[in-house]
């Protein structure tokens, strides 16, 4: 998990997922701290994979096939994530979730394949307003290492391009926030997902595509992990218009974090909530 995510608005801030410091009181807000790992999740720290009977729907992880050029999407390739039994997929299945129909065109998280897309993510790592926050710049040795972490982890965080109406746009992290150590710092819940996003040109970003993204993203989350009743993410407190993004979106606000190199606001998508904000 990176320790940044980036507001689809204004460009990328920083978002340190917690690994020190109490989160503040939680007022206006009944959520509760329940730290029972789910059974899935038990299972796989067990080395075993649950019988075909006790699995939950969707839970294989498909990568769909590599873009070719901008605008050209190939048919879905079934592959597993590295190191993770395909029954145990954490996530259920987020290369089969797009595209979302929204305000601004067809959208698709694309999970990635590192030979094919590492050199538009590193182009994007490199520029300057996201290397602040991201530390990736360079030759794309680090960016490359990053994603291979992630793709050989436990199936916990899915990287992926975010490619609108076939072009590839963002970058983005679907995470199993109740697994990260993010935990720490909120009274998470199980199957609790957050997000981490940069938008990766500058003429996508302060033009309102964000809040429309979030909001797509928070929905694809939504209708295709029964389990979730929160998306989470943690913009810098201090960075108004990312916040104003998220709010957008129908985040609500929770909380104030204190996470390693700033102070976040911690914000929440209900399910419960979704059809009202």
């Amino acid at each position: 998990m990176p320790p940044t995510d980036a507001s689809a608005d204004t460009g990328p801030v920083p978002v340190h997922p917690g690994r020190s410091g109490p989160a503040e009181d939680i007022r206006d807000c009944e959520d509760t701290l329940d730290l029972r790992l789910p059974d899935e999740f038990l299972a796989l720290i067990a080395g075993k994979t649950p019988d075909a009977d006790e699995r939950a729907p969707g839970l294989t992880h498909d990568r769909l096939g590599p873009v070719d050029s901008p605008g050209v999407l190939d048919s879905p390739s079934p592959r597993g994530l590295p190191g993770l039994p395909d029954a145990l997929d954490l996530l259920d299945q987020v290369g089969t979730w797009g595209p979302a129909q929204t305000p601004v065109g067809a959208f698709h998280l694309l999970p990635v394949h590192v030979e094919r897309d590492l050199p538009v993510i590193s182009g994007w790592m490199n520029d300057p307003a996201v290397a602040a926050f991201w530390q990736l710049a360079g030759s794309g040795a680090q960016t490359e290492d990053h994603l291979h972490a992630q793709l050989a982890g436990d199936g916990r965080s899915v990287p992926c391009l975010g490619v609108l109406d076939g072009v590839p746009m963002s970058y983005w992290e679907i995470y199993r926030a109740d697994l990260d150590p993010l935990a720490r710092h909120y009274p998470a819940r199980p199957h609790d997902t957050g997000v981490h996003l940069l938008v990766g040109d500058v003429a996508d970003r302060g033009r309102g595509l964000g809040s429309a993204l979030l909001r797509a993203v928070a929905d694809l989350v939504l209708d295709h992990r029964p389990a979730c009743a929160r998306v989470v993410a943690e913009p810098d407190l201090h960075n108004t218009p990312s916040v104003a993004a998220f709010l957008n979106a129908g985040f609500r606000y929770a909380a104030e974090v204190d996470l390693p190199g700033k102070r976040a606001a911690l914000m929440i998508r209900d399910r419960s909530l979704r059809h009202l904000m």
